[in-house]
Formats: structure tokens, C-alpha cells, sequence
């Protein structure tokens, strides 16, 4: 059992503690680094690059989207009604409104909770994720622990080592940035009397599995785990990054102390306009089809990476985004760039390090073009 279980202190309180499993308490590791946790993958892609460092898919918006978004500009005078929007969201999960918050992006979600659980004894983060939920607790003076997954093992959740007595739990399914669809299975094993389990699903729209009619381990749908918060965004497969929608499925009360920290309208009409149209049926058939292509084009890139020396493609990548581990991806990174070719680099993920790139899934020309010039610096 290779899962290292960290505790870190809020940003200014000092030192990062290593403590293996089980463990309470261990002196700082001498010369640890901290990861940039608000460093993001815009920071990487830079005009003039090809953007394979942001998740975001880029496509013409579809008119049933483009339409509500520009009537939504025509009401602007007046203050946004949250409820339809919410009624929406709520109808697609099989929720009463009173389960669903909407937010503007899904990192606001992770705001509202760690102010709203500021009595949290045992918040326990799992990386490699997602950095803002660990970002989010330190900044509301949380103490944070990690249990950090090992590559060896693909990256794959045992539930088991989380501390059981864990009041807080933070993971993401599919986990960003290794790509890893944890099963609801094991999810729902961490869920308990006495603990909130916050499952970021920000990119379950983009899994897809044979015979599944659906996203594949989401628990968007489950109100009988106790604790559950299940935190999704619309701005990935829609392309509505700038817009800032997202939104928290979970149990009404624990929703309402989130409220009670949320600014007032704090989503604005034309994004309230967005969730109502991405609730609908059509559009998450449309979900499906996009998922569906994606796994394609995903395979397409594991298959072309996989053919090039030293890269090793980490665990069954199940999202819109691929984890390598390459020796020396940090010069690597910097060759690409040089060539005009932006990815996402690792070391700013706890429990992964330098040697270790996210590149987004594209469609098979901008990968065999990518994975060409990839080629070319490796044989340099």
C-alpha cells in the first residue's frame, strides 16, 4: 500500500508535514517544496500557442445554447431570478430544488464549502486533483491533509486509505489532471454518518463506457449517501469558461449554509440562461454524442503518445485529457513551446513532480501534429 497520507498547514502557517499512513503527526521533511496550487493551465497557454493546456472544449456554441445566452443580454437591467435555472438543474439529477446551489464555476463551490464547513476537525484532500479544493480550504484557515495515490497502482482509489476519521473529504471522478474515472463503488464507500464527501465532477460529462446509458460513476443522482456534495460544472464540454456556471448537488441544509456565504446573485442571467439550456434532454443527448467522439479522439492521442520513446501514458485515461510521464518534461515542456505547442505542466499537482505533462484531447489532425513535433524534440 504505496498511499502517502500528508497534513498541511494553511499557507502561512508554516511547513508542509509528511506522515505516512495512519499517522497523527511527523516532523516537517527537511527542503519540501510546496506545489503552486493556484497555478492553472490558462497561465500556460499563451497567445499565439496551440492550447493543448486548458480542458475547455472549443467548438461552435449550438443554437439552442447561443439563443437563451443572447435573449439573457435583453434582461440584464433587472436582477437574476435563480429559481427556473435551479427547477432545471434539479429536474435533470431527479432532485427537488432545495438539493441544488448554482454557482458561478464550479471553484466557487469549493469556496462556499470550506467557509461553510469551517468546523471541519479532519479535512482530508486526494490527490493528484483538481488544486482549488485544497486552495479553498487553506484560505478558510483549514488544516489539510493528503492522501496521495500512487502511479504505480494507475492512480486508482482505495478507500480504505483515507483516515476514518476524516470529517471532510475532497476528490475528483474523473480526477484532473491523471485522467483516472474512480468507480461509484468505491465513492460511495467514503461516504458515512458524521462526514461531508465532496466529489468534484466537473468533467463526468465527458466519460463514456459501453452499455452505460449515462455518465459512467457519476453520483449526481444519489441522495442516499449521507454527507454527499457532488460539485459539477457546464463550463468544459460548452466551451462557457468566461461565463462562470456551476453548481452543488447535496443535502438541502448543508446547501443552505453555502447560500448563506454566497454573495448575493451571485450568477449572473445570461449564465442562469446557460444552465436552463444544458439541463435539457436534448442537451444531454448532446452530452453523449460529445463524449462519444471524445473517446475517440482520446484513443487516438493514448495510441500516437504510446508509439513515442520514454513517454508512458499514465492508468485508462477516461476524460478529456491525457497524464504522461516523460523524464526531463520540464525542458520538454519548454522545447514545445519554443515550437508553439502549449501543455499543462505536473509539478504544480501534489504527488506528482517535473517529469510528469497533462495534454488535453484534440481532435486527430492537431494531435498527429502535436505528437510529430513531440517526436521531433525527443530525437533531438
Amino acid at each position: 500500500m504505496r498511499a502517502q497520507l500528508t497534513g498541511t498547514a494553511p499557507a502561512a502557517a508554516g511547513p508542509v508535514r509528511h506522515l505516512p499512513p495512519g499517522a497523527s503527526d511527523a516532523a516537517p521533511r527537511p527542503g519540501a517544496v510546496e506545489p503552486d496550487l493556484g497555478h492553472h493551465g490558462d497561465v500556460e497557454a499563451t497567445p499565439g500557442l496551440i492550447d493543448l493546456a486548458v480542458n475547455v472544449r472549443r467548438a461552435p456554441m449550438p443554437d439552442w445554447l447561443a439563443d437563451p445566452l443572447v435573449d439573457a443580454l435583453g434582461r440584464l437591467a433587472a436582477y437574476p431570478d435563480p429559481g427556473p435555472a435551479r427547477a432545471a438543474v434539479a429536474h435533470r439529477h431527479g432532485r427537488p430544488p432545495e438539493e441544488v446551489l448554482l454557482t458561478a464555476g464550479a471553484a466557487e463551490g469549493f469556496v462556499l464549502l470550506a467557509w461553510a464547513l469551517r468546523d471541519a476537525r479532519r479535512p482530508v484532500v486526494v490527490h493528484p486533483q483538481f488544486t482549488e479544493p485544497e486552495a479553498a480550504l487553506r484560505a478558510a484557515g483549514h488544516p489539510v491533509e493528503r492522501v496521495l495515490l500512487d502511479p504505480a497502482e494507475e492512480f486508482r482509489l482505495d478507500p480504505a486509505r483515507v483516515p476514518a476519521d476524516a470529517d471532510l473529504v475532497m476528490i475528483g471522478n474523473p480526477t484532473n489532471p491523471t485522467s483516472v474515472l474512480h468507480p461509484a463503488e468505491a465513492l460511495a464507500a467514503l461516504a458515512r454518518p458524521g462526514r461531508v464527501l465532496v466529489v468534484d465532477e466537473a468533467f463526468a460529462d465527458t466519460t463514456l463506457a459501453p452499455g452505460v446509458d449515462g455518465e459512467p460513476e457519476s453520483l449526481a443522482g444519489r441522495r442516499d449517501l449521507p454527507g454527499l456534495v457532488v460539485v459539477r460544472s457546464l463550463t468544459k464540454t460548452w466551451g462557457l469558461a468566461g461565463l462562470r456556471i456551476g453548481y452543488l448537488l447535496g443535502d438541502a441544509a448543508l446547501l443552505a449554509r453555502c447560500a448563506e456565504a454566497q454573495p448575493l446573485w451571485a450568477v449572473s442571467t445570461p449564465a442562469l440562461a446557460a444552465a436552463t439550456a444544458c439541463a435539457t434532454p436534448a442537451a444531454v443527448a448532446a452530452e453523449r454524442a460529445i463524449a462519444a467522439g471524445l473517446a475517440a479522439d482520446r484513443e487516438h492521442l493514448v495510441a500516437r503518445l504510446s508509439g513515442l520513446p520514454g513517454v508512458r501514458v499514465a492508468g485508462r485515461p477516461a476524460s478529456a485529457f491525457v497524464l504522461v510521464h516523460l523524464p526531463g518534461a520540464a525542458a520538454v515542456r519548454e522545447r514545445l513551446r519554443e515550437r508553439g505547442w502549449a501543455v499543462r505542466r505536473g509539478d504544480t499537482f501534489p504527488g506528482l513532480g517535473p517529469d510528469w505533462l497533462r495534454i488535453a484531447v484534440r481532435d486527430p489532425a492537431t494531435t498527429d501534429a502535436f505528437t510529430d513535433v513531440l517526436a521531433e524534440i525527443l530525437e533531438a
